[in-house]
């Protein structure tokens, strides 16, 4: 059966079971762009809501990283970073206009390419930025491991990683999110299992389902979530299982938990989230940028017409936005929903999701 007609199939089953209205937040950027590329919601009953999460590390990324970063740069260092982080605006603009202004910003592949820059520029400072969730932080791990074991001492790495089984623990304990049940994010699900989301079903009473990334995959894990709202229970299934074991990759797991320990941090929307955060440990503090740089106070900002911060928590759609395809585009963004690939503004707009 082609995935097509597979995708008409379930559609035509999940309507059939005559599903309650209820709000289901994917909390994966990825499934984001993949719900509005295939047309999901436009294939699902009505009563079916989807709304977006904090999936994207890039837009979760508050104004004071932002602002410490630019400073960072500011300050003479090379700036390693991967790429959706160069065009979000911060308090002090972005790494794009920094750059414009002569600092040194590269865009890497890999974390390991910032040894090598560190190694080729023995004179100057090379600053990683550490962004992601638990599907990246493994292979930066790595990195910091092997820097503390081999050098080169001119390079550090400023965490702004995040987890994000406490984020959904704040949305779950808001009252104004009305989430009914969440689309889990696959790629971290990959690394955290499934075990990860079941106090959510057992503390929370919220269904869950892992998905993967296909239409049909997310097909398969609404049809699931539908039938635990609509028996009135809660657990974790997981629809991933060819890439997804309830306990997880524990190898990534043991190397996270070598290098970082958990912090409190701040998510833009959602403010500071206890232990949400990852910061080096002890062993590995020589190589936290922060410590290697004085840091003014961030400044804050008016955000202006850009409601991110409520697309982040699933508060808003990104076309209830009054700057969403006219002051705000891929080209032109004022916020990060719209500047990183996995952000949920720039899905809608490319999908003209509207």
């Amino acid at each position: 059966m082609s995935t097509i007609a597979r995708c008409r199939e379930l559609a035509a089953t999940i309507a059939a079971a005559k599903p309650p209205p209820m709000t289901i937040m994917e909390v994966c950027g990825t499934h984001s762009h993949a719900i509005a590329r295939y047309g999901l919601k436009q294939l699902l009953p009505d009563e079916v809501r989807f709304v977006s999460g904090p999936g994207c590390p890039v837009c979760v990324t508050a104004d004071s990283d932002l602002d410490a970063i630019v400073q960072i740069a500011a300050q003479g260092a090379i700036i390693a970073t991967f790429g959706d982080m160069v065009r979000v605006p911060g308090p002090r603009g972005s790494l794009a206009e920094a750059r414009a202004a002569g600092a040194d910003i590269r865009v890497l592949y890999s974390p390991l390419q910032a040894l090598q820059l560190a190694r080729e520029n023995p004179a100057r400072q090379v600053v990683l930025v550490g962004i992601g969730f638990e599907t990246t932080v493994p292979s930066i791990a790595v990195t910091v491991s092997e820097a503390a074991q081999r050098g080169p001492d001119n390079f550090s790495i400023y965490s702004a990683h995040k987890v994000v089984p406490p984020a959904m623990k704040a949305l779950v304990e808001d009252p104004e999110a009305q989430i009914d049940a969440f689309l889990c994010p696959g790629h971290v699900s990959t690394i955290i299992g499934a075990s990860a989301y079941e106090f959510l079903a057992g503390d929370y009473e919220i269904p869950c389902a892992i998905g993967g990334f296909g239409p049909t995959d997310i097909m398969e894990a609404v049809f699931a979530l539908i039938g635990q709202v609509k028996g009135a229970t809660a657990y974790v299934e997981n629809c991933y299982t060819r890439a997804v074991q309830y306990e997880g990759n524990t190898l990534a797991q043991s190397q996270i938990a070598e290098v970082f320990a958990p912090a409190d941090a701040e998510w833009r929307g959602l403010g500071v989230i206890p232990a949400s955060g990852l910061h080096l440990r002890e062993e590995y503090s020589h190589l936290d940028a922060e410590s290697r740089y004085e840091l003014e106070a961030a400044i804050e900002r008016d955000p202006g017409p850009c409601i991110c911060g409520d697309v982040l928590q699933g508060k808003a759609l990104p076309a209830e936005c009054p700057a969403f395809g006219t002051r705000c585009t891929p080209a032109s963004p004022i916020g990060p929903c719209m500047v990183s690939s996995e952000g949920s503004c720039a899905a809608a707009f490319k999908y003209q999701e509207i």
